[in-house]
């Protein structure tokens, strides 16, 4: 049966989707109830996520290069400025949390936290470009969506202005072009002389919604 990159994309999607009711720290902001101590060391988690994610796309994208994948080459170029963009909205961020620079400084990553940036490095060392594609597609709807969930929340509870959410904004922000980038590099890896392997993928992407699930875990201990 032939699959087309957009149906395999749907329906990894769907399968890997998580419940967002199990969520406990997105739905505490929602509400207004989570403390500000969690808010504040998701910020400051993100400042140590985002500058590895930021590398790890980068060298996907000359992995890919090298293999002969241009379109995948092109979907990781767009995610390592996306998070090059991602780290200049953590400022605002951080200042609306009340963090000064000795705050920033002296911060202990907490592992629960970096566990997910941990194996996207892993991923970019040795998976499998359109596999990895795949991957993070089906896990970034979800972030997206928990993103959407603490922008509207930290406007209506904590009084945080457009600025300081511009950060969960960006995330949240419908991407087509990425989408479209996403599509080409899985009809890429379904078109290569290997084949693209889905159950590997799935099999990485719900590593890769675990590991997330415990970056939310985590924050939720501190709510």
């Amino acid at each position: 049966m032939t699959h087309t990159a957009a149906a395999v994309l749907a329906a990894t999607t769907a399968e890997l989707s998580p419940d967002p009711a199990r969520n406990a720290f997105v739905a505490e902001v929602e509400q207004g109830t989570a403390r500000q101590i969690a808010i504040s060391t998701l910020t400051l988690e993100q400042r140590h996520v985002i500058p590895s994610d930021r590398r790890a796309f980068a060298h996907l994208a000359e992995r890919a290069a090298a293999l002969g994948a241009p379109a995948s080459a092109a979907f990781f170029a767009t995610l390592a400025e996306g998070e090059r963009t991602a780290a200049d909205h953590l400022a605002p961020l951080a200042a609306a949390c009340g963090l000064d620079a000795a705050a920033i400084d002296a911060y202990e990553p907490l592992p629960g936290c970096q566990a997910y940036p941990s194996y996207v490095a892993r991923l970019a060392l040795t998976g499998h470009p359109a596999e990895v594609v795949l991957a993070l597609s089906a896990n970034f709807a979800a972030w997206g969506d928990s993103c959407a969930r603490i922008g509207h929340g930290l406007r209506g509870h904590y009084g945080y202005d457009d600025d300081s959410c511009a950060f969960f904004d960006f995330f949240a922000a419908p991407a087509p072009a990425l989408a479209e980038q996403a599509e080409a590099a899985v009809q890429e890896g379904l078109d290569g002389v290997d084949g693209l392997d889905v159950s590997a993928a799935c099999r990485s992407g719900r590593l890769l919604q675990s590991y997330e699930r415990l970056f939310w875990d985590t924050l939720a201990g501190l709510a």
